[in-house]
C-alpha cells in the first residue's frame, strides 16, 4: 500500500515540475524562514509571559474587599457540576454572594444548585431570567440577574458552571481593582482531560494556546468565566446595552471598555481549572462556535489568527512534501528537514513555557496536567490544522449550536434565535 502511494507521487512530480522547481523550493524557504523568525518572536513572547505570571504570583494583591456578586449562569447537568458550583462557596474571602442565574425553573440543574445552597457557607440565590429574546441565554441570564440586584454590590464577578477555581480566585481577581484606572480583570481556563480519548484531548489542546494570549503588555480581552468589574465601570461603559441583541457575554464587555478606553488586566495567579470530556461531535460544536464568534466580534483578530495558521500549516506541508520528492530522487534533504521541524520544535517549546506558568499557578493539581503534558506540547503542534476546520466553517456560515440552542449571529448587536 505505502509503496503504490509513494509511486503515485513520483508519477505526479514527473507530471508537475513545477512543484519541484527552483520557484517552488524559494517559496518554501521564505515560509520556513518566517515561520521560524515568527516561531523564535512567540518563544521570546512565552519567556516574557511566564516572567509576568511569576511576578504576579510573588506579588501582594491588597486588601481591597468590596462588597462582590459573583454572577454564574447554569444550564442542565454536566459532568462535575455540583463539584464546581461547591468551589464558588469555598472562596477565603466572605464579603460577597453567589447568584446562580437559570433560563427556566425546570432546568435540571436547579436541584443540584439547591443542595449547594443548603451547604453553602455565604448566601446562595437563585435567579430565574426566563427565556432570551433576540440575544443568547447566558447573555440574558446576565442582564436579567445585574438589573435585579441591590445597591449594595460594588463589584460584579462572572464565573461558568464548568470551571473550578481555587479559594484566592476571588479575591486575586478583585484586588487589583483597587486601581480606578483597572477597567477590569479577567483570567482565562486551563482544560484538563477527564477522558483518555482523542476529541478531549484535542479541545485541551486547542485551547492551551489562548492563555499566552493575554499577558502584562497584550491587548487583553475579557473572559466570561473569570472576570471582575467595578459596577460603575460596568454602568459608565454601557455594558447592558452592548448587551442587548448579542451573543457574546465577554466580547461585548471588552467591546465596551474598548470604546471607553478602560484597560484590562490579566490576572494569571488566577488560572481556573476546568475539567472536559467530549466527543468528535462536541469538539466540532465547541471549536466552531468559538471561532466565529470570534469572526463576528474580533474581525481583526480572526483574520490574523487564520492567516498565520494557514501559513504553518502550508509551510510543514509543504516542507514535507519537498522531504519526499528528495527522497524519491535520493537526494538529501537534511536541510529541508531542519527547516520544517524548527518551527514545530520552537511550537513545542511554547507549550513547555506555557506547561510551566500552568503548574506553578496550580501546583496542587501539577501531577495530574504534568501527566498528559503530551497533550500540551507535542498535540498543540498539529492543533493549527485544526483550526483551519473551524475557520473554514466560520467562512461559510453565521449559525452556533450552544446548550442546546441554535442561534444565527448576524452582528455583533444583532442575534437570532433558530
Amino acid at each position: 500500500m505505502t509503496g503504490a502511494i509513494l509511486i503515485a507521487l513520483w508519477r505526479s512530480a514527473n507530471n508537475h515540475p513545477l512543484l519541484f522547481s527552483e520557484k517552488m523550493d524559494t517559496l518554501f524557504y521564505l515560509l520556513a524562514v518566517t515561520q521560524i523568525l515568527l516561531g523564535a518572536y512567540l518563544v521570546w513572547q512565552g519567556l516574557q509571559w511566564l516572567g509576568y505570571l511569576r511576578r504576579r504570583l510573588h506579588s501582594d494583591p491588597g486588601f481591597y474587599a468590596p462588597r462582590v456578586a459573583l454572577l454564574c449562569p447554569c444550564k442542565g447537568i454536566e459532568p462535575g457540576l455540583e463539584r464546581n458550583l461547591v468551589s464558588l462557596t469555598e472562596f477565603e474571602r466572605q464579603n460577597y454572594e453567589i447568584f446562580f442565574v437559570l433560563a427556566s425553573e425546570k432546568d435540571p440543574a436547579r436541584s443540584i444548585i439547591e443542595r449547594v445552597a443548603k451547604s453553602s457557607r455565604v448566601k446562595t440565590n437563585v435567579v430565574i431570567a426566563g427565556h432570551p429574546v433576540n440575544c443568547g441565554e447566558k447573555v440574558n441570564n446576565l442582564r436579567v440577574a445585574i438589573e435585579q440586584l441591590p445597591e449594595e454590590f460594588e463589584v460584579l464577578a462572572f464565573a461558568d458552571s464548568d470551571g473550578r477555581p481555587g479559594k484566592h480566585w476571588l479575591h486575586q481577581l478583585v484586588a487589583p481593582l483597587a486601581d480606578s484606572r483597572v477597567g477590569a480583570t479577567t483570567t482565562m481556563r486551563w482544560l484538563v482531560p477527564n477522558s483518555g480519548n482523542l476529541p478531549t484531548a484535542l479541545q485541551a489542546a486547542w485551547n492551551a494556546p489562548i492563555v499566552t494570549m493575554l499577558g502584562e503588555k497584550a491587548k487583553n480581552f475579557c473572559w466570561g468565566g473569570g472576570t471582575a468589574i467595578r459596577r460603575s465601570i460596568f454602568e459608565q461603559s454601557g455594558v447592558l446595552n452592548e448587551w442587548k441583541g448579542s451573543v457574546s457575554d465577554d466580547y461585548s464587555l471588552t467591546r465596551s471598555l474598548e470604546r471607553n478606553g478602560r484597560p484590562i488586566l490579566f490576572v494569571p495567579e488566577a488560572l481556573t481549572l476546568s475539567y472536559v470530556e467530549t466527543d468528535f461531535k462536541g469538539l466540532l460544536e465547541i471549536t466552531n462556535r468559538q471561532v466565529l464568534i470570534t469572526r463576528v466580534y474580533a474581525g481583526k483578530m480572526w483574520r490574523a489568527a487564520a492567516c498565520t495558521h494557514l501559513l504553518y500549516c502550508l509551510t510543514l506541508l509543504l516542507g514535507f512534501y519537498l522531504i519526499l520528492a528528495e527522497a524519491l530522487a535520493q537526494r538529501p534533504s537534511l536541510h529541508l528537514m531542519t527547516l520544517t521541524f524548527l518551527p514545530l520544535v520552537l511550537s513545542a517549546i511554547r507549550g513547555g513555557l506555557r506547561l510551566t506558568g500552568v503548574t506553578e499557578v496550580l501546583p496542587d493539581s501539577r501531577p495530574q496536567i504534568t501527566g498528559q503534558a503530551w497533550v500540551y506540547m507535542l498535540l498543540t503542534i498539529f492543533v493549527p490544522f485544526f483550526y483551519l476546520v473551524n475557520f473554514a466553517n466560520s467562512s461559510v456560515t453565521r449559525k452556533i449550536r450552544w446548550r442546546g440552542m441554535r442561534y444565527e449571529l448576524i452582528s455583533p448587536q444583532q442575534t437570532r434565535i433558530l
